[in-house]
């Protein structure tokens, strides 16, 4: 049940922040800092409030542990929307994100000495390819929108830029997974504990970006002010989108660290695949992103690879010859 609960949150969460974050993003392209500081705040005091009993619980596993973790998790999170400021549009941002599948798998060959079935692996060449595609075409308009201009290498380095943090992010993602996976493996299942850890002790890393911070906090406060009929209150619509986006993010994330003590690091990623999924369709068809034939095509493949990863197919079958079977079984009674 809790990992029913767990996908449902994953979900939820994060197809709703990815929303919420693009229209943070569409008017405020660097507004990423105070987004990943804003999330963090808020998780680690819920965290200190019923987690640690105000700092009063000691943690299961040793802080040593948790500061490596901390470390890869807060250099993802910065990493990963610092990026949206380098002419990264959001649909290439999730697809690119996507490619966790591959990363989570050759780290686990590498690190952990793993072995796959051949579906699995085809799987993930499907997936790298349907990256690569969304990639290209991106490349393309990223080059024909600038044509003509003299900021047009500029801008194309900048964009690559953005590429680098995110294949950066990708892979350090993919070990932090790994990492996760051998650290409850040693120490039991402690998802809320490690939320907790994971969001409280990077807090004082966000004095390096303090400046950048405040800056935006002054630009949402300038925001159009909207009445929110709960409390009967305006208040700036950009800090209203900022309070939203933290609310989701708190659920996504909450699923996923539940999800890494339920299943294995490469089906935690698989979960987070497929969401990414859906969120690409939301901010493609609500946002009205721009999106060509082939970034469908790319697209379609990824989700496919994803489907051969799961093995759905196979079940499906099992399913229906497990039917055939019952019905054989019954008409010789």
């Amino acid at each position: 049940m809790n990992t029913v609960f767990a996908v449902l949150f994953v979900f939820v969460g994060c197809c709703s922040n990815v929303v919420f974050l693009e229209l943070l993003v569409s008017e405020f392209p660097g507004c990423g800092n105070i987004v990943t500081f804003a999330q963090f705040a808020f998780i680690a005091l819920e965290g200190f409030i019923f987690e640690t009993n105000f700092g009063r619980k000691k943690p299961a596993i040793p802080m040593s542990n948790y500061v490596i973790m901390v470390t890869m998790f807060f250099t993802v999170s910065v990493i990963n929307n610092y990026a949206l400021n380098f002419n990264i549009a959001m649909p290439l941002h999730m697809i690119f994100r996507s490619g966790s599948l591959i990363a989570n798998m050759v780290l686990g060959i590498l690190i952990l000495k793993k072995r796959y079935s051949m579906s699995k692996y085809l799987s993930i060449v499907m997936v790298s390819l349907g990256i690569f595609l969304c990639t290209i075409m991106s490349a393309k308009q990223v080059k024909n929108g600038t044509e003509g201009s003299e900021e047009q290498d500029v801008y194309f380095l900048h964009w690559l830029i953005g590429i680098a943090m995110l294949t950066f992010a990708l892979l350090m993602s993919a070990r932090m997974g790994i990492f996760q996976e051998t650290l409850y493996k040693e120490y039991g299942k402690h998802s809320k504990e490690a939320l907790f850890y994971n969001h409280c002790l990077p807090l004082p890393g966000f004095l390096l970006l303090s400046s950048d911070i405040y800056n935006h906090a002054v630009h949402f406060s300038q925001s159009t002010p909207v009445e929110v009929p709960v409390i009967g209150q305006a208040i700036p619509v950009m800090w209203l989108y900022l309070v939203m986006n933290v609310i989701t993010q708190y659920l996504c994330i909450r699923g996923v660290f539940t999800l890494t003590t339920e299943c294995a690091s490469l089906t935690v990623t698989l979960v987070v695949t497929l969401r990414k999924f859906v969120s690409l369709i939301i901010s493609i068809l609500y946002f009205k992103n721009p999106f060509t034939a082939w970034h469908w095509l790319g697209t379609a493949v990824v989700f496919l690879g994803t489907l051969i990863y799961t093995e759905v197919w196979t079940s499906i079958y099992g399913a229906l010859r497990g039917k055939a079977e019952m019905k054989r079984e019954r008409k010789s009674e």
